[in-house]
């Protein structure tokens, strides 16, 4: 069967690389070509038609390996996306224009049976199936904002999808669907071969709508389990997890554009990969990332698909919250220049005052959803099989008394009054409060009502473990991602900061979080021997004044920046003529205390042998 797949992927995947440059003469030849636009990334004219190049590839292969019977509605389909698709590169259409032909095509496909299969209403599932053929078309469009990004994605995607449904019935609808996502993938390699960055051809609307209708329309096809039966959580979550890259992109977007009063159809630098960037990431890394979380979220459909549905199911809830976690650290970066502006004449909608004044319920739910995680993990961990179902009752029965009395001690202890981006030491005493408390308090409350009859203290013990984890693990993630940027931060002087000390420390955090500026760190330099080569903050100290004279030489330090208040004046005046020879800038982090306003004069008190004269001794 690998072979039935691998050859028409490689013949597609040869086909591809031949037609891409002829499309890519073509679109120059005829003009079409996308110029620099201040609501595009791209810097430089590139031309069109890469999906001229993808979808003449994936027809011609499909035709001549497969015939064109068995993929009649699909093949229509695809090349009336593609029509559309390439009208709008030619004239532009209108977002409206462009929704209708959409749902069009997609009703077409709910005609001929083509649904989702999620719910057992006919009716509503036939509205679902054509709001996922739409939403995912739509969401490859949007992704297409980035070299290599859909592309990338899109083989990622596939090949997650083509993992999951092995091994398959070859007499089975899904082999068949298997096939032709085997040709896909080999048009969009080769595609990608010249679409990454700098990329010399982008795929156009002609393209992405290409690929995402067909993804949408190939992940309505059930895979089957072992035994011939699929259950519901596979149903669902496998095409959202092999496809969340795109959606998480779309979500993103759209809300973003309308929480601040702009239309979710106008174009603009404000998706995940361009927020990237905007925080100091390359390009590339950018991209990579979102390949990343795309193999990830593959792997955990995989996942779904092999293991145990009830270990599968606190899988996906992990990896979800981790992504909405991930999504709401992105939606803090400002991408939107006029926003102040908006905001200052009044403009801001009603829905973003709610938005931010209503944060914090975000939180309770996630620790609403944390909490029964945690719990029901700790009869997962201890109770397997009959043991399990024997215990399951309890925990049903438990989980109303454990999830209020936990919410309780939370906002009791003050765990809703911190913000994510300072979570410190202390900030994690507070939830060990917390969990201490509302896991004491579930114990005697159902010691209270049952006499603590069919439960096991273990649970109890597991469950705050776990919970605590979880949550000092949710309120850190904006420090650990903002640690991981700045790790991988590719723009920005690079820096060394001279003392590795307290002053070292306070320095590097400023510097680093200072949004206005972007450093690249280097490390620390102190002349102290026994700070040689150890890590500070994360960072290297790279050596004594020495080593910082041989990285000027090298040319590989831009700013040095003073911490220490112990270098006396000879060794900051040898800083000053090494920095000043090689144009190196040489900054001095100093912090003080300035006096603005001055306490009041207080007279002295006078004790009651003062006033009365009396100076001599008192016994």
């Amino acid at each position: 069967m690998l072979s039935t797949l691998l050859v028409p992927f490689f013949i597609a995947l040869a086909t591809s690389l031949v037609l891409v440059p002829v499309s890519r003469l073509m679109a120059i030849g005829l003009g079409q070509v996308a110029p620099p636009t201040s609501d595009r990334w791209h810097s430089k004219t590139t031309a069109l038609f890469g999906g001229v190049a993808i979808t003449l590839t994936s027809l011609a292969c499909v035709t001549a390996l497969f015939g064109y019977g068995q993929y009649a509605i699909l093949l229509a389909c695809s090349v009336a996306i593609f029509i559309v698709g390439l009208t709008d590169d030619a004239v532009s259409l209108r977002a409206s224009t462009k929704l209708v032909a959409e749902i069009a095509i997609a009703s077409v496909f709910v005609f001929f049976r083509y649904r989702l299969g999620w719910t057992e209403s006919l009716t509503l599932d036939s509205l679902l199936t054509i709001f996922w053929i739409v939403g995912i078309t739509n969401a490859f469009n949007l992704l297409d904002n980035m070299d290599g990004l859909c592309a990338g994605v899109a083989l990622i995607a596939g090949g997650a999808w083509l993992v999951a449904a092995w091994p398959v019935d070859v007499t089975s609808p899904a082999y068949l669907e298997a096939r032709y996502l085997a040709v896909v993938l080999g048009a969009t390699a080769g595609f990608l071969v010249y679409n990454l960055h700098p990329a010399s051809i982008f795929m156009g609307d002609s393209g992405a709508l290409f690929l995402g209708l067909n993804f949408a329309v190939v992940t309505l096809a059930p895979l089957e389990q072992d035994g011939g039966t699929a259950n519901l959580l596979s149903v669902v979550a496998l095409p959202v997890l092999v496809l969340l890259i795109p959606i998480f992109d779309m979500t993103l977007v759209t809300l973003s554009r309308l929480l601040s009063g702009r239309s979710a159809s106008t174009g603009g630098l404000d998706h995940s990969s361009h927020r990237l960037v905007s925080i100091g990431l390359s390009e590339r890394v950018a991209v990579a990332l979102l390949w990343s979380l795309a193999a990830l979220a593959g792997t955990v459909a995989v996942a779904v698909r092999h293991i145990d549905g009830t270990w599968s199911s606190l899988l996906v809830v992990g990896f979800l919250v981790g992504m909405a976690i991930f999504a709401a650290y992105l939606a803090r970066i400002q991408v939107y220049e006029d926003a102040d502006v908006r905001q200052t004449s009044g403009k801001i909608t009603p829905l973003i005052i709610d938005f931010v004044y209503r944060r914090r319920a975000a939180e309770v739910l996630l620790d609403m959803c944390l909490v029964s995680s945690a719990y029901y993990a700790s009869y997962r961990l201890l109770w397997a099989g009959e043991a399990l179902q024997a215990n399951f009752a309890s925990f049903l029965e438990s989980l109303p008394l454990v999830l209020g009395t936990q919410m309780v001690a939370l906002f009791a202890v003050g765990a809703y009054q911190g913000l994510w981006r300072y979570f410190g030491l202390m900030d994690s005493i507070v939830f060990v409060r917390a969990v201490v408390f509302g896991t004491i308090g579930a114990e005697l409350l159902i010691l209270y009502l049952s006499r603590f009859e069919g439960y096991s203290r273990a649970v109890f013990v597991v469950y705050a473990a776990l919970l605590l984890l979880m949550l000092t693990g949710s309120r850190a993630s904006f420090r650990l991602i903002s640690e991981f940027v700045n790790r991988w931060r590719q723009t920005g002087s690079r820096l060394v900061i001279y003392g590795a000390g307290d002053g070292g420390l306070v320095a590097a955090r400023e510097l680093l979080n200072d949004p206005h500026k972007r450093y690249r760190m280097l490390g620390f330099i102190d002349d102290d021997p026994n700070q040689a080569h150890v890590r500070v903050h994360g960072y290297p100290v790279l050596g004594g004044y020495r080593h910082l004279q041989t990285l000027l030489i090298r040319n590989a330090v831009d700013v040095v920046v003073v911490s220490t208040r112990l270098i006396d004046a000879e060794r900051l005046q040898w800083l000053r003529d090494l920095c000043d020879e090689h144009g190196v800038a040489l900054s001095r982090l100093q912090v003080d205390l300035e006096t603005l306003a001055p306490p009041p004069h207080r007279p002295r008190s006078t004790s009651r042998v003062e006033r009365s004269g009396n100076t001599g001794s008192v016994s």
